[in-house]
Protein backbone atom coordinates (compact mmCIF):
# COMPACT_ATOMS: atom_id res chain seq x y z
CA UNK A 1 0.00 0.00 0.00
CA UNK A 2 1.27 3.26 -0.63
CA UNK A 3 1.67 6.03 1.36
CA UNK A 4 -0.55 7.92 -0.40
CA UNK A 5 -3.18 5.79 0.14
CA UNK A 6 -2.42 5.64 3.74
CA UNK A 7 -2.93 9.82 4.18
CA UNK A 8 -6.58 9.12 2.27
CA UNK A 9 -7.47 6.02 4.12
CA UNK A 10 -6.75 7.71 7.46
CA UNK A 11 -8.04 11.44 6.17
CA UNK A 12 -4.18 12.37 7.60
CA UNK A 13 -2.10 15.04 7.44
CA UNK A 14 1.49 14.55 6.15
CA UNK A 15 4.04 16.12 8.29
CA UNK A 16 7.14 15.81 6.54
CA UNK A 17 8.45 16.60 2.73
CA UNK A 18 8.62 12.99 1.64
CA UNK A 19 10.39 12.55 -1.85
CA UNK A 20 7.95 10.34 -2.93
CA UNK A 21 4.31 8.97 -1.85
CA UNK A 22 4.07 6.61 -3.72
CA UNK A 23 6.94 4.74 -0.82
CA UNK A 24 5.42 0.93 -0.12
CA UNK A 25 4.56 -0.06 3.00
CA UNK A 26 3.89 -3.71 3.49
CA UNK A 27 3.00 -4.03 7.03
CA UNK A 28 1.47 -2.02 9.55
CA UNK A 29 1.74 -2.73 13.01
CA UNK A 30 0.72 -0.39 16.79
CA UNK A 31 2.58 0.36 19.41
CA UNK A 32 3.70 2.64 22.19
CA UNK A 33 6.79 0.73 23.61
CA UNK A 34 10.26 0.94 21.54
CA UNK A 35 11.41 -2.61 22.78
CA UNK A 36 8.08 -4.03 21.06
CA UNK A 37 8.88 -2.09 18.11
CA UNK A 38 12.17 -3.18 17.71
CA UNK A 39 11.38 -7.05 18.47
CA UNK A 40 8.32 -6.98 15.89
CA UNK A 41 8.26 -4.10 13.41
CA UNK A 42 10.24 -4.24 9.56
CA UNK A 43 11.72 -2.76 6.85
CA UNK A 44 9.01 -0.87 4.46
CA UNK A 45 6.12 -1.81 8.11
CA UNK A 46 4.22 1.43 9.36
CA UNK A 47 4.73 2.48 12.63
CA UNK A 48 1.04 3.56 14.37
CA UNK A 49 2.04 5.26 17.50
CA UNK A 50 0.62 7.45 20.24
CA UNK A 51 4.61 8.22 21.12
CA UNK A 52 5.72 11.45 20.32
CA UNK A 53 9.69 11.43 21.14
CA UNK A 54 12.63 11.89 19.48
CA UNK A 55 13.05 7.89 20.37
CA UNK A 56 10.06 7.19 18.13
CA UNK A 57 11.71 8.32 15.35
CA UNK A 58 15.18 6.57 15.97
CA UNK A 59 14.16 3.42 16.73
CA UNK A 60 11.95 3.62 13.18
CA UNK A 61 15.73 4.53 11.74
CA UNK A 62 16.98 1.63 13.22
CA UNK A 63 14.17 -0.82 12.43
CA UNK A 64 13.91 0.29 8.89
CA UNK A 65 10.43 1.57 9.01
CA UNK A 66 8.75 2.78 6.22
CA UNK A 67 6.30 5.22 7.84
CA UNK A 68 5.01 6.70 11.33
CA UNK A 69 1.44 7.76 12.03
CA UNK A 70 0.73 9.28 14.94
CA UNK A 71 -2.87 9.26 16.34
CA UNK A 72 -5.47 10.63 18.38
CA UNK A 73 -4.37 14.04 16.51
CA UNK A 74 -1.06 14.40 18.18
CA UNK A 75 1.74 16.76 17.42
CA UNK A 76 5.08 15.69 16.94
CA UNK A 77 8.00 18.28 18.33
CA UNK A 78 8.84 20.17 15.25
CA UNK A 79 12.87 18.55 16.07
CA UNK A 80 11.21 15.42 15.53
CA UNK A 81 9.56 16.59 12.23
CA UNK A 82 13.07 17.72 11.42
CA UNK A 83 14.70 14.20 12.50
CA UNK A 84 11.93 12.49 10.41
CA UNK A 85 12.83 14.51 6.97
CA UNK A 86 16.66 13.71 7.58
CA UNK A 87 16.08 10.05 7.16
CA UNK A 88 13.23 10.17 4.52
CA UNK A 89 10.66 8.76 6.65
CA UNK A 90 6.94 9.89 6.10
CA UNK A 91 5.00 11.32 9.17
CA UNK A 92 1.17 11.28 9.56
CA UNK A 93 -0.76 12.93 11.92
CA UNK A 94 -4.71 11.32 12.29
CA UNK A 95 -7.40 12.24 14.25
CA UNK A 96 -8.35 8.48 14.96
CA UNK A 97 -7.52 6.18 17.78
CA UNK A 98 -5.31 3.66 17.35
CA UNK A 99 -7.56 1.39 17.43
CA UNK A 100 -9.54 3.15 14.91
CA UNK A 101 -6.09 3.45 12.72
CA UNK A 102 -5.18 -0.11 12.61
CA UNK A 103 -8.83 -1.42 11.87
CA UNK A 104 -9.22 1.71 8.75
CA UNK A 105 -6.22 0.16 7.73
CA UNK A 106 -6.98 -3.64 8.20
CA UNK A 107 -10.15 -3.16 6.03
CA UNK A 108 -8.29 -1.49 2.96
CA UNK A 109 -6.31 -5.08 3.17
CA UNK A 110 -3.51 -4.30 5.40
CA UNK A 111 -1.84 -7.39 6.59
CA UNK A 112 0.14 -6.95 10.56
CA UNK A 113 3.54 -7.37 11.08
CA UNK A 114 2.88 -11.26 10.92
CA UNK A 115 1.42 -11.37 7.53
CA UNK A 116 -1.80 -11.99 8.61
CA UNK A 117 -5.12 -10.85 7.92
Amino acid sequence: MKISEIVDILDADLLTDVSSMDNEIEKCGSSDLMSDILAGQSEKSLLITGLLTIQAIRTAIIAGIGGVVFVRGKEPAKEIIEMANDADIPLLRTRYSMFVTSGRLHNAGMTGLDGQR
